[in-house]
């Protein structure tokens, strides 16, 4: 093992793949992967649905088929993977303690290092469901896991909590293997998943969706028995009297995903609040130069096409000694949008335009984006529809970005 790199990328899932590579083409010679898992791919190792890969590569695949891709193109280029490991600590001198059964402890050192650890789930502590504790609750992703890649079958009377799109997955994967799924439940007015899924996972098995609902209690002794779920108001407090009760052996956890940032706070990279994830620059630059971040430990992503263009933006800059300027241009949410990533943006670094990607916080049909330039309207997209469970994106041009300040994004809906 060397012991001084060029780039240190930590996780090596889509995200990390997709910045080694990038790094790779952009010059750089002395690339490490580091990953936790026993080979590389990360979560797309147990997504063994199709729908990937319609945007990079123009063709459907499953998890595992984009990912093979891109391990196969690591032949040949001298990257080194470093699989089984784990990742201790970071250092703003871009330092990196890892051990691992193979090397024990080591000292990694790293002129750059780049941030895609991925995301995890929120878990029942997390949303606190009040109840007993018996054996049969998962997260939805640990399920796949188990179902997916260690063979087990996870229950056989089912219910899920949660429309986000692993769930919405696992209640279409569960029913292919032979289980009864009872419902799908969502406390929100509308579903957290992409629509397609909501056709193909819920509708096409005719399994219903309760939105404004949740689990108000979980009974049972040594396994789950029972699961009470109650409509809830505008302020998703439990209504009396509306308790409806489902005989289950099992309760999947879709509530969520997390950006996986210990390590980037204890490294005293500067949080946004609104995603989870490190504040970015248009380059995914941290508050820390010469660390970047990518993919879902910046914000969670809908399309993991989209996690490997921000990626290669990433590893690609991670190939630049300087990526100083002397303006920056804070980027804000308006009414009606939830986060922006990037969260400023340099115009000096800036070719022609840069993307950012953004969620809205209700549904909307007919509607505009607007850009705000110091608080002047400077751009308006119309949208015939928005979803807070689909990420946006809208293009801004370096000419918009120059002598500006700040940048706001709102939703402005149609009226009548």
């Amino acid at each position: 093992m060397n012991e001084m790199y060029d780039l240190i990328v930590i996780g090596a899932g889509p995200a990390g793949l997709a910045a080694a590579l990038a790094a790779h083409k952009a010059g750089l010679e002395r690339i490490l992967l580091i990953e936790r898992d026993r080979e590389p791919g990360g979560i797309l190792n147990q997504c063994i649905h199709n729908g990937f890969g319609l945007h990079y590569f123009k063709e459907e695949l499953t998890g595992p088929e984009y990912a093979g891709k891109f391990i196969h193109m690591l032949e040949g280029t001298g990257i080194e993977l470093m699989t089984d490991t784990m990742v201790l600590e970071i250092t703003a001198d871009k330092t990196i303690t890892a051990v691992s059964k193979t090397y024990g402890l080591q000292i990694l050192k790293a002129h750059s290092i780049v941030l895609s650890m991925g995301c995890r789930e929120r878990t029942r502590g997390a949303i606190a469901i009040p109840g007993s504790r018996p054996a049969g609750i998962f997260t939805a992703g640990t399920a796949q896991r188990y179902v997916n890649m260690e063979g087990y079958m996870v229950g056989r009377r089912v219910l899920i909590l949660g429309s986000g799109d692993i769930g919405l997955i696992m209640a279409r994967r569960m029913t292919l293997e032979g289980a009864k799924v009872l419902a799908c439940v969502e406390v929100m007015p509308y579903s957290g998943g992409l629509k397609r899924n909501i056709v193909q996972c819920l509708e096409d098995f005719n399994i219903p969706l309760y939105l404004s609902h949740t689990i108000t209690e979980i009974r049972g002794k040594k396994r789950v028995e029972q699961a009470v779920v109650s409509q809830v108001d505008e302020n998703r407090q439990p209504i009396p009297g509306t308790e409806m009760i489902f005989d289950c052996d099992t309760i999947l956890l879709s509530v969520g995903l997390i950006p996986e940032n210990e390590l980037t706070r204890k490294a005293g990279i500067e949080m946004d609040p609104r995603t989870g994830g490190a504040m970015v620059y248009e380059n995914m630059e941290t508050s820390i130069p010469g660390i970047f971040a990518c993919g879902n430990a910046v914000h969670v992503h809908d399309l993991v096409d989209f996690v490997t263009a921000e990626s290669q933006l990433a590893g690609t800059a991670a190939a630049q000694k300087d990526n100083a300027a002397s303006h920056t241009v804070t980027l804000k949410n308006g009414s009606g949008v939830t986060y922006t990533v990037p969260q400023r943006i340099r115009p000096e670094r800036v070719e022609k335009n840069v993307g950012v990607f953004f969620r809205v916080n209700r549904s909307c049909e007919k509607s505009a984006v607007i850009v705000r330039r110091d608080g002047e309207i400077a751009a308006r997209y119309p949208k015939p529809y928005l979803a807070p469970g689909e990420m946006e994106r809208v293009s801004l041009p370096k000419t918009l970005l120059e002598g500006a300040n700040t940048i706001e994004i709102s939703i402005e809906e149609a009226q009548g």
